[in-house]
This record gives structure tokens, sequence and C-alpha cells, in this order.
């Protein structure tokens, strides 16, 4: 079992001016709502249809991994009749997107804990995975009862399992094929909607050097041109992945590897 991309604490990842992996965090939908004295349900609904602009301007931009935080861990919080609603609603959107999402291209993915779902909304799950598997002009992937340090765990715990010779030798290399993410590389640009500035335990593992992006734009407003917005910032930023600006000027790439790599420096 081995992870198909390298990590950006132990080499330099290749990247360009266009990201390869956007993540994203939708937030603002009530708050949009009850701007315009809405029920909440009807931001979230409206922020299905912000959804499918940000998948069309990922397949036209050519950013080949779009990551949604669609519903947190920590989101069965909420009021019950909320969450069911929002249930509701992403069954909804599943039976309703996986045939355009098909016809474009695009691959489903859904991570997190799917356990808690009912089991129809967990064949609806699989049943969109299956259907999208093949395409790969964008993978699409919505993280639904996801956090970052469930993540984290269910990795170490599936790692000691295949691999009790290792205990205590356990390496990062061992661990990344285990996440959930493992079949994407590390986000190049992180989005945050709605204004707030936290990361709400949202991939911790894999934003270690991602690139952030807050914007006060609530989800269900958040067009093409702010995506834009977004991208233009992620292109003035130097990415330096540890290295100094010095190293970035004259080509050198500083790639110790491994553990011995030096750590960011305020530079």
């Amino acid at each position: 079992m081995a992870s198909s991309f390298e990590s950006s604490t132990k080499t330099i990842p290749d990247f360009g001016s266009v990201p390869r992996h956007v993540a994203i965090i939708m937030d603002g939908n009530g708050r949009w709502a009850k701007k315009r004295l809405l029920p909440r349900i009807a931001g979230h609904s409206r922020g299905v249809e912000t959804v499918r602009g940000a998948v069309r301007h990922c397949l036209a931009r050519g950013i080949g991994y779009l990551t949604l935080f669609a519903f947190s861990s920590e989101n069965w919080r909420r009021p019950a009749d909320e969450v069911s609603l929002l249930m509701q609603l992403f069954a909804r959107a599943l039976m309703q997107e996986v045939s355009r999402l098909e016809a474009n291209g695009v691959r489903l993915r859904i991570v997190g804990d799917l356990s808690r779902f009912d089991a129809e909304l967990q064949a609806l799950i699989h049943a969109a995975e299956r259907k999208t598997a093949a395409n790969d002009k964008l993978t699409l992937t919505i993280a639904a009862n996801y956090g970052g340090r469930w993540d984290i765990v269910q990795a170490i715990n599936r790692m000691a399992v295949e691999h009790p010779e290792k205990q205590g030798r356990w390496t990062e290399d061992d661990l990344a094929p285990y996440l959930s993410m493992s079949y994407a590389p590390e986000p190049d640009l992180f989005i945050r909607t709605g204004g707030e500035e936290r990361i709400s335990n949202f991939l911790l593992w894999q934003l270690a050097y991602t690139e952030f992006h807050f914007t006060g734009t609530y989800w269900p407003e958040f067009d093409s041109a702010a995506f834009d917005q977004a991208i233009a910032s992620y292109q003035k930023r130097e990415r330096r992945f540890g290295r100094t600006s010095e190293q970035l000027l004259t080509g050198e790439d500083g790639a110790a590897g491994g553990e011995d790599f030096p750590a960011e420096a305020n530079a």
C-alpha cells in the first residue's frame, strides 16, 4: 500500500501558477440566508448551486482536485432539525448531481466517517462513487462527517493493525497511505469563505504547506470572480517549503529530504 503523491515535508512538491488542488470550507450559508430573512436551509440549498459553479470553474481552469468541507464531525452539535434537513439535502444532491458529474468527466469521492449516516445515504454515496470512478478530468471530494483529528487517528489505527511489526518505528511514509485523501496531492490553495479565519479541524495533516486565502464573501455568493481572486492571491505567494528566498533566486532546491529537512523560517 503506497501513497502516489509526494509529501511537502519530505520533498519539494511540483506546483504551478494554477493550483493543482484547491480545498474549500464553504462557510456562510446560514448567515447569507439570515440576511435575507430566509431559513438557514435556504442558504445551504443555494450553496449547492455554488458548488456547481466551482466545479465548472475548476474544469475551465485545469484544476485537477477540488475538496469541499460539507459537514464536519462537529456539525452534529447543530440543532437536530437543521442536521436532518442537511442530510436530506445531501441525499438529494447525490441523486440529482451524479449524472451531471459523470457527463463532465468528474470523479466523486466522499471522505469521512460514513458509518453515522443512515443506510440509504450510505448506499447513495457508494453508488455515486462507483458511477464516476472512471472519470479523470477533475476529482471532486466531499468531506462529510469528516474531522482532521479523526482522519489521523483512523490512519494510525489501520496502520498499526496492518504493520504491527514496526511498532515504535513508524514513519510519515508509513502513515500517509492510510489517510482518507491519500489518492490526492496535498492542497496548494485553501479557501475559507464567510469571514472566519480558522481551519476548523479540516485536513490537519494535508494543509502543512498549503497557501491560505480567507474571504468575507459568503459561500452562496462565491462566484467565478471570487474564485479567480483567490487564485490570483495564490499566484503572488512565494512557496519556499522551508527554503530561503535567496535559494529560490539562485535555483537551489535545498532538498535535504527526510527528517533532516529544515523547518520554515520567517525569513
